[in-house]
């Protein structure tokens, strides 16, 4: 047994691969109700029910609309639906019905935590207000709102989409090309981080509640989830006024830190630091540029950048091979190709990592490795049942 098999961690990643997990959950215990639909919220509770919580998706009689987001599988449900709603059971509740309104009133005194993503107002008319009704019953409950925009300012209550929050909260602004204009990033970037975002107050207030047996309202929301990306952006602009324009691939602060076109591949290089910029000038043969007045410094490479990309490229390309990002990670310098979604899920790394999901199971397991309580696997998503008190 070499060190490395030793370690807990690599223990953890082989476990995952090889088997079932048997290892201790460390949300074991948590009770959760899943009152959301998309993607903030069911990933936010999938989180939970990853590491552990006992998780309890609540659809009404048509279903997550993400269920028919695409082509369903054999499943019955879309790929969209499926990747984000492992680890849950489910039942479905007409919540416009008052004997199933009466049902939730009952789920959510079982609950430790209630995750939802209705329009402002649509929970109190229901009778679940938090702060009037749910909080003088259950002070312990943990109440986790998510939406477009939050409770207050001009934009509350205002249904939000990611889109839409890329694009009011400046992401847009700074994602595409001279050709191409403002452009979304291509994964619904402002949901994800909101339920991530989520995932994280409700554990705070977990902990919390743990010391004082009390429960607590949180809030998450796109808009804030969108301007929270914003770095450097928004050191830049708070500290300097600095109003950026369209970045493609490149960095506002660093260079070389872009996308390389050669021999018809792309590659991405990533040099940080004055010692990774020495050590790519060796490695391309090119030390006079090591104290050259235009790239000495950071900013200086920033500032002439189109001569430095265009210096680099050719001396790339003299050595170009399929592998040549391989040697210059080797060499101490961060690059990598710009792989194809086929490329990137069967790479030989990510099965090493155990990010491959099992039969059954479709999206990427949870990318966090636990020593003592991994994530795991346990329950694909759910059917869509049919009637109340039904659930897998």
């Amino acid at each position: 047994m070499t060190i490395l098999d030793q370690d807990p961690l690599h223990q953890a990643i082989n476990s995952r691969i090889s088997q079932p997990q048997q290892k201790p959950a460390a949300l074991a215990g948590m009770k959760v109700l899943d009152l959301s639909r998309v993607l903030a919220g069911p990933l936010c509770a999938q989180i939970l029910g990853d590491l552990g919580a006992d998780v309890l998706k609540v659809e009404s009689p048509v279903g997550d609309e993400t269920r028919k987001l695409g082509k369903p599988g054999k499943e019955g449900s879309a790929p969209y639906f499926m990747g984000l709603n492992r680890n849950k059971q489910n039942i479905v509740l007409d919540l416009e019905n008052s004997a199933d309104r009466d049902y939730l009133h009952q789920l959510i005194a079982d609950s430790d935590v209630v995750i939802e993503n209705f329009l402002q107002g649509t929970m109190a008319r229901w009778g679940f207000d938090y702060e009037t009704v749910l909080a003088p019953r259950q002070p312990q409950l943990i109440y986790a709102n998510i939406s477009g925009f939050g409770w207050s300012g001009p934009l509350a209550g205002l249904p939000g989409y990611d889109a839409v929050a890329q694009a009011l909260s400046g992401l847009m602004s700074i994602n595409g090309h001279d050709e191409t204009g403002p452009t979304r990033v291509g994964v619904p970037i402002c949901d994800i981080t909101t339920g991530l975002y989520a995932s994280i107050g409700i554990l705070a207030a977990w902990s919390y509640r743990q010391a004082t047996g009390l429960g607590q309202r949180i809030d998450a929301n796109l808009y804030a989830s969108g301007l929270s990306l914003m770095h450097p952006h928004a050191a830049n602009w708070w500290m300097q006024s600095i109003n950026p324009g369209l970045s493609g691939n490149a960095h506002p602060n660093i260079a070389p830190y872009e996308t390389f076109e050669i021999a018809g591949e792309r590659m991405f290089l990533g040099v940080v630091n004055d010692g990774q910029f020495a050590r790519l000038c060796r490695f391309l043969g090119l030390e006079d540029c090591i104290k050259d007045p235009r790239f000495e410094s950071p900013a200086q490479r920033v500032a002439n950048r189109p001569v430095l990309h265009e210096m680099l490229k050719c001396a790339m390309a003299a050595r170009w091979h399929p592998l040549f990002w391989r040697e210059l990670m080797l060499a101490g310098v961060p690059a990598g190709m710009v792989h194809s979604i086929p490329q990137a899920f069967t790479a030989e790394h990510t099965k090493a990592l155990g990010l491959v999901p099992q039969e059954g199971f479709y999206g990427t397991p949870f990318p966090v490795v636990l020593s003592r309580t991994p994530g795991s696997e346990r329950l694909p998503a759910p059917s869509l049942k049919q009637s109340q008190g039904e659930s897998t």
